[in-house]
Parts: C-alpha cells; structure tokens; sequence
C-alpha cells in the first residue's frame, strides 16, 4: 500500500522571478504613501496628531475631502489649514487655495530643521520608557488600533523605504514652526482662484474651469484644495451662499474627487452656519470627514498661549475639545478604525497643534479636612497615616 504526501504543493512552470519581472510597477506619487490597513495611497494633513485619528489610515486618503467646523470666534481651523498648504509645498504638491489674497501664502509655517528633531527625539530619549510591546500603539496608546505597526530595526526600515518610494529622503510628515517662514521650492508655489463675477453664472466656475485644466494637464501629481472660512461674507460674495450654487459646486468637486489625486480641506464658521440648518447639514454630507472644534472660552484671549501647566510638566494646557462626527469611508464594507476615545483636546502653541486625548485630572481632597475644623484636620491626618506603607 504506498502513501502520497498531501501537503506539497505543485510545482508551477513559470519562474517567481520571472513574475516579479513582468509585474508593472507603479509610479510613486511624491508625499503619498500606501496606507497600513488596505494600502491605498494616503498623504499627510501636515499635524502628525491629525493624521493619527483619520480611521488609521495615517493620513488623508487621495480622492477624501475634510470639513473642519469651529464654533467661537478663534481661527484655530486656519492654523491647520495652513500646516495642511506648507505639508503640500514640502511635499513637491500643487496647492490651490479658493478666495484669499496673495499674501497668504507669506504666513504658511517653516518646517523645522534636522538637528531641531534630533534634539527634540534626544529629549524624550532621556525620559522614562514603557515597555517595548506599547511601542507600536502610536502617539496617543490605545486610540486608533489601526494604525499600529510591527516593530522593525533602523536597517530594515530604511531598506523598506529605499524601495517603495525613489524620494526616500523625503519625510511623509514635517514638523513645523509657526515662528518661522516656509520658502517655497522653485518649481511649486501656491495657486489662488478668485471668484466668477459674471451676470449670471455661479461665483465657483472659473475655481471649477481653472482646477480641472490643472488636474488634467498634472495628473501624475497630488493636489490639494483650500477652502477657508465657507460662506464668511468677508471672502464670499452673496450668491456664494444659494443652494443652487453651492451644492453643485461640491457635487462638481465630488467628481473631481473620484477622478484625480486631489484632496480637499475646508473650513467652516459655525456661528455663521450653525449645524442645525439645512444647507450646513448638506455641507457635511457632501465632506469624506466631519471635524468639529469647540475652543474654550479662556482661549480666545490669545491663539498662541505660552503658559504651561500647573503641575510642572511642562505641557501646556488643552485649548478646546475635538469632536469627529464623521470619519472618511473608503469601501462599501468600510475600512479604517474609528478611535475608541470620542473626547479629544487639542492645543495650539507658538510651533505646532497638537491634538491628544481628553481625560479629567483626579479631584484633590488633601485639604478638604482643613477647611471643617480641627476634627477634619485629625481624620485626615489619620486616613493619610492608614494609608502610608
């Protein structure tokens, strides 16, 4: 009775190599990557903290817009866009920004230098270290579970990225200082479209004319759009706020979306628009992402705050919470991680915006007992000394 093993697979004529060969590989779009869940390409916001919270994705996916409404009087929402226009520039991207004035793009942030974040990195080297298993959870522990990635060595990683992208040198994500001034590259510069003044036509037709010709004629290259302030009668004309004009614009611009390399980003006024009107809730139901920012009243004294925390660790104090009410859905069966914590803070300082987790600190009743008398002032003593070891 003879016996045939039934674990061996058979022997395929053509060549492993042979395929690898005839594979046809992909030109690498500059500043984008391929995402760690599904691997679709994904390119950054600019905050680092931002990126994390996108469903894992580690940054915003090609062809996905975002909407961030902010409630106040702040502009909190324009700091963001303006690291999302410099991430673009240093990236080699085109940038097009909808109804602001030339000027505007003297103010986008520098990125910091090298020997800045080797500082930086040595500094947090020389603080306390966690266990090597909580080393992939990402910046904020537990938050978006997708977004963790296996540990590699330095080598490896830099193999790895040395064959996926010719501009390895490059980053995905800079760091950058609101104290300094971006310079350009020469090639790339920043593309303002003004408004259509025609008797008749919509005010988003020559944006809409100006931005297919450049998608069209740069295909090979990721875009981004700015949208600042949506509906603000300071950069808008009035027929900018009809229904019949701005709902087919996003519509146009949704087609865009599915066509080319294009992200959008927009913000929006919500003392202007509340979220309780018909065309806002449009608004967000034609945005991939719906991201509310609600500034604490003592934060409007001042954008860029100095002070640090009361506890000495050298952490300044959260300037308002982050809600995200819509996440971009990327299939049918939808993708990605929603972060398992839905309160967040964000803080803006002289350099960056960082966004982390919301929590309370403990209430302090150390000297609850001395307020009520001598009688407290003993109990408390006393429930101290229970507790020493």
């Amino acid at each position: 009775m003879s016996f045939r093993k039934r674990n061996v697979a058979l022997s395929s004529n053509t060549d492993p190599a042979v395929k690898l060969s005839q594979t046809p590989s992909r030109p690498q779009l500059p500043g984008v990557k391929p995402s760690s869940i599904d691997g679709r390409p994904v390119t950054s916001t600019g905050t680092a903290t931002l990126d994390g919270l996108l469903a894992g994705h580690g940054g915003l996916a090609l062809g996905c817009s975002l909407l961030l409404e902010e409630n106040g009087t702040t502009d909190y929402a324009g700091a963001l866009l303006k690291f999302y226009a410099a991430e673009g520039l240093m990236q080699g991207q085109y940038v097009h920004v909808l109804g602001l004035p030339d000027h505007w793009a003297r103010e986008l942030p520098g990125a910091v230098s090298d020997s800045e974040r080797r500082e930086k990195s040595s500094d947090r080297g020389d603080k306390m270290k966690i266990a090597w298993r909580y080393e992939s959870l990402g910046q904020f522990g537990t938050s978006t579970a997708g977004a963790r990635e296996p540990l590699r060595s330095a080598a490896a990683a830099t193999a790895a990225d040395s064959t996926t992208s010719p501009s390895a040198s490059t980053p995905f994500n800079h760091t950058f200082d609101l104290t300094k001034r971006l310079t350009p590259p020469p090639n790339f510069s920043v593309t303002f479209h003004s408004f259509s003044s025609g008797p008749g036509a919509s005010p988003f037709d020559q944006l809409l004319a100006s931005l297919t010709a450049s998608l069209n004629t740069n295909n090979t290259i990721p875009h981004r759009l700015i949208i600042p302030s949506l509906l603000s009668p300071l950069l808008y004309p009035p027929s900018a706020g009809h229904p019949h004009n701005l709902l087919p614009f996003f519509h146009q611009l949704r087609s865009l979306l599915s066509k080319h390399p294009l992200t959008i980003l927009t913000s929006m006024p919500l003392p202007l628009s509340p979220r309780i009107t018909g065309l806002t809730r449009w608004i967000e139901l034609l945005h991939d992402g719906v991201i509310e920012l609600s500034p604490f009243p003592h934060s409007a004294e001042g954008l860029a705050s100095t002070s640090k925390s009361k506890d000495g660790s050298g952490e300044e104090p959260p300037q308002g919470l982050l809600k995200i009410h819509r996440l971009p859905v990327l299939a049918d069966r939808g993708t990605g991680v929603r972060p398992a914590e839905d309160d967040w803070a964000f803080t803006l300082s002289r350099r960056r915006l960082m966004v982390k987790e919301w929590r309370l600190g403990p209430v302090d009743d150390d000297g609850g007992g001395a307020e009520h008398g001598e009688g407290g002032g003993s109990a408390g003593e006393g429930s101290k000394k229970g507790m020493e070891f």
